[in-house]
């Protein structure tokens, strides 16, 4: 598959305009310093949808990752094999305009504008790669891709890191909603340090704001914490330890 850049409407420029004003305000106080210098990389503009050739260009000199288009969720081997490859699936959709604020499935705006600009930091990268080369071993074992799956949620779709003594949003899920970026740095929902066996002990929901958020001190941490993941994985999926809520 490949993006169609003149199948693009209308509607989808403004969509795209909106969603990317509306949360360009926030990011200065709120997004960490590495998502922002990976958008000032990837020369994202509130006037134009980007071009996945250029930003192709652009990942691949930084980090050698590159987007691959798929039409939306795709399945657990080919989300893996993917990323494994370096090439992170994206999809070319907009979200309507009677769905600014909430959409079940990520869009183009959630896959690019909140995703794609942490592409250009090493150590994340190497993260994503090794996490899915995890995910490629256990393809076909339901309870191993959910402990897998939480610790994918709670870092890169929904995770904090720690600057300067200071909270700020590096996961993704976050990032593409300005009603969650706002919430998530309040005192109101609770911050845990990052620790996988307990990340994988928590199950979550995708219709809400999360109710806790996992904080990291670098993105070397998160790579760091690849081979306690292997090893926590293998040890629950071969005591047939419950997945518990």
């Amino acid at each position: 598959m490949k993006q169609i850049y003149g199948n693009y409407t209308e509607e989808d420029f403004k969509v795209w305009k909106l969603l990317y004003e509306r949360q360009i305000q926030n990011l200065p106080a709120a997004a960490s310093k590495a998502h922002l210098k990976g958008l000032e990389k990837c020369n994202f503009i509130a006037d134009e949808i980007p071009h996945f050739e250029d930003t192709n260009e652009i990942l691949h000199k930084e980090t050698g990752w590159r987007l691959a288009v798929v039409p939306g969720i795709v399945p657990d081997y080919t989300f893996f094999e993917l990323m494994s490859n370096r090439r992170f699936p994206a999809t070319t959709w907009l979200r309507k305009m009677k769905e600014l604020d909430y959409l079940e499935e990520p869009d183009m705006f959630h896959d690019v504008f909140a995703h794609v600009p942490l592409l250009t930091n090493q150590s994340f990268v190497n993260f994503l790669e090794e996490i899915s080369k995890i995910g490629l071993q256990y393809v076909g074992n339901d309870y191993a891709i959910e402990l897998l799956a939480r610790v994918y949620w709670f870092s890169v779709e929904f995770g904090l890191i720690r600057e300067n003594g200071e909270l700020r949003i590096y996961g993704a899920g976050i990032l593409s909603s300005a009603g969650e970026t706002k919430f998530c740095l309040t005192d109101e929902p609770p911050h845990y340090e990052f620790e996988v066996r307990e990340i994988m002990s928590k199950s979550f929901r995708k219709d809400v704001f999360q109710d806790r958020y996992y904080v990291i001190d670098s993105y070397e941490q998160l790579y760091s914490s690849i081979p306690e993941i292997k090893e926590v994985i293998a040890e629950m999926v071969s005591g047939g330890e419950p997945v518990v809520a």
